[in-house]
């Protein structure tokens, strides 16, 4: 009979409704050992014992002795469900689930089960994913079933856990239910950021301050300690926490605010008049001298008419923004002056009605991989002195150029790519500088470089293709060099220098043009040298009208038309030149013009080598080399 009911339990424990069972339970089936003992006792043993009671204790010597449990005990230890106990479970606060864990190997793995500690997780910090907090002033969410620790809410939780939260109307709960939330000594509750900002700092707690989701209205915000604030709501964090002013600057970061951090949020300055000037020195965010705070994944917005969404100035302003959208301001999205500096990455910039970024008066940012974009003016505006290091930023589609440099600022602008400009790609005037280095400039409206009124930059080793002009643009007494770029497939010329520009073209590609390579017209200037030019429809260079460059040691072969064309009182020097394998002659000179010719190879031309006609003077030719033939007219 114990057998047979051994049996019988075996056959229900294992049977198909514990196979379909959603749970795994986690018991210890004891019936081996109860199969055995009834076989050892014999008939003595009575069906009753067999299913579990306590069996009495022996007595020796009139003394008792605690014996090991019966396997009886074991088993109904082992038979509580997982689920029960996660039940159980699912009524303790964190401190108590991390004692739970102590007990035993069973309760250590219930305990960290994933699904506690999210929804433990979620009803403190409301975030779906979990936050991760490795080091101060880093903050990143991952998605929980792809990081690497095996229990992602319980390790984001340790790492939140002492702060204040700025949740409304739940301060009053929290305190009034001290059993309900004992051992939550380490979190602080207020109903407004300004008493929290008061709050960390009485209570020395860390400054780490949560603000919950919701929309707050018209707080001083002045930061002059190193505190965190964060954002804390489910799904887009950033969508559901908003700060807002509508009299003063949302943010103002002041001295004694070093390492600071804002981030998950949106902030907007929303004034009731729009254009009032006294609004010109309110922003959403304001940095000013000897601070260097965080602001990380944060929409900012600026309904006002005047002044900047984010101003960062003076001596020693060196914030970090990264990953934050300032778009759709109705100013200036970015500005940068007064020495200021910082650094400013993964940002997106677009559709504000002035300047995506302004730098000025000596500041000297650091952006990079900036999404600068379908701004109503200039995607990047830097002028009085305003420096700056520019890498790797996608700027394209704003309505004036993509970048502009204007009155002795001197930027740096590293591969970078400026594009489909409804003007130009890059506008240097007013004796602006500049660095332009491995850049992609392309399908502008206009020329893809623009230099004029006395300006002065490097352009060295960008693409610049497919304008809708020309590549290249100096005029207006511009100058600049012009080195080691790729310049091809533009409508207009390659390169054009006119009214009295002088530049240095050296070390460029200047090939496939719809028009001509190089174009020098209005007593333009310049040293054009060690160049290639090629395969242009027209001719591949030009000079015409009064001016007067020199074109040495250039390849210009395989245009469509004329390699080097001189007319309408077009002068200069063409020496030690190779021109050949054009369709028309390698050299034409007409219409009073009388350049100086010497020492270059020309041949290869189907209509002759030097060919002058219409009154062009062809005296200066010397000791060239012509492997077809020369002709004059």
């Amino acid at each position: 009979a114990p057998a047979a009911a051994a049996a019988e339990m075996a056959i229900e424990e294992s049977g198909p409704g514990a196979q379909n069972s959603p749970y795994q339970l986690r018991r210890k089936t004891l019936l081996p050992k109860r199969t055995a003992a009834a076989s050892a006792t014999g008939a003595s043993t009575s069906s009753t014992e067999a299913f579990g009671h306590r069996a009495k204790r022996a007595r020796v010597s009139g003394k008792s002795h605690d014996l090991p449990a019966a396997p009886a005990e074991q088993y109904l230890q082992q038979k509580l469900p997982d689920e029960v106990v996660l039940k159980i479970f699912s009524y303790l606060l964190e401190q108590d689930l991390c004692q739970a864990a102590c007990v035993c190997k069973r309760f250590s793995q219930l305990a960290n089960d994933p699904i506690l500690w999210k929804r433990l997780y979620m009803e403190v910090f409301e975030y779906t994913r979990p936050m991760m907090h490795p080091e101060p002033g880093r903050f990143y969410q991952v998605s929980p079933e792809e990081h690497e620790h095996p229990n992602p809410w319980k390790e984001s939780f340790q790492q939140l856990y002492k702060g204040a939260h700025v949740k409304p109307g739940f301060a009053e709960h929290f305190y009034s239910n001290p059993g309900r939330y004992k051992g939550r000594e380490n979190m602080l509750y207020y109903d407004t950021i300004e008493d929290a900002l008061g709050g960390v700092q009485e209570a020395h707690f860390d400054g780490l301050i949560f603000v919950h989701s919701g929309i707050y209205t018209d707080e001083w915000i002045y930061i002059e300690s190193p505190i965190t604030m964060i954002g804390a709501a489910p799904g887009k964090v950033a969508d559901k926490v908003v700060i807002e002013n509508t009299r003063d600057s949302t943010f103002v970061f002041m001295e004694g605010s070093e390492d600071a951090y804002v981030g998950y949020m949106t902030i907007r300055f929303n004034p009731d008049d729009k254009s009032a000037q006294h609004h010109n020195a309110h922003h959403c965010l304001e940095i000013t001298v000897n601070c260097s705070p965080n602001i990380d994944h944060c929409i900012i917005r600026s309904t006002c008419t005047v002044g900047s969404a984010v101003c960062v100035s003076g001596q020693g302003a060196c914030p970090t923004i990264k990953h934050c959208n300032i778009s759709d301001c109705e100013n200036v999205g970015l500005y940068i002056t007064d020495h200021a500096q910082g650094i400013y990455e993964d940002n997106e910039i677009s559709n504000n009605a002035l300047a995506g970024i302004w730098v000025k008066n000596h500041g000297n940012p650091i952006i990079r991989r900036n999404h600068i974009h379908h701004g109503r003016d200039v995607g990047v505006f830097t002028f009085d002195h305003g420096m700056g290091y520019f890498e790797n930023c996608n700027i394209h589609r704003n309505r004036i150029a993509g970048f502009e440099v204007k009155a002795y600022a001197n930027p740096t602008v590293v591969r970078c790519e400026i594009h489909h400009g409804q003007t130009g790609g890059i506008y240097v005037h007013e004796k602006g500088r500049g660095q332009f280095i491995e850049n992609k400039i392309y399908a502008n409206n206009f020329a893809g470089v623009w230099i004029t009124s006395n300006s002065d930059p490097t352009i060295r080793g960008n693409a610049i293709f497919n304008g809708n002009q020309g590549g290249v643009y100096i005029f207006g007494d511009g100058r600049g060099l012009i080195e080691s770029n790729d310049i091809y497939g533009n409508a207009l010329a390659g390169i054009q220098i006119r009214t009295n520009s002088c530049p240095i073209v050296r070390h460029n590609k200047i090939h496939d043009g719809q028009h001509g390579g190089i174009y020098v017209h209005e007593k333009g200037q310049g040293v054009i040298e060690e160049n290639e030019v090629y395969s242009n429809t027209l001719a591949g260079v030009w000079v015409t009208t009064g001016s007067t460059p020199v074109l040495r040691k250039n390849r210009i072969h395989s245009g469509k038309q004329v390699g080097v064309y001189f007319y309408d009182n077009g002068h200069g020097v063409l020496e030690d030149n190779d021109i050949y394998n054009h369709m028309y002659s390698g050299v034409q000179i007409r219409t009073g013009s009388n350049p100086k010719i010497r020492r270059n190879k020309i041949w290869g031309g189907q209509n002759g080598g030097i060919l002058v006609y219409n009154s062009g003077a062809f005296l200066n030719i010397c000791s060239c080399l012509f492997f077809l033939f020369w002709r004059s007219l």
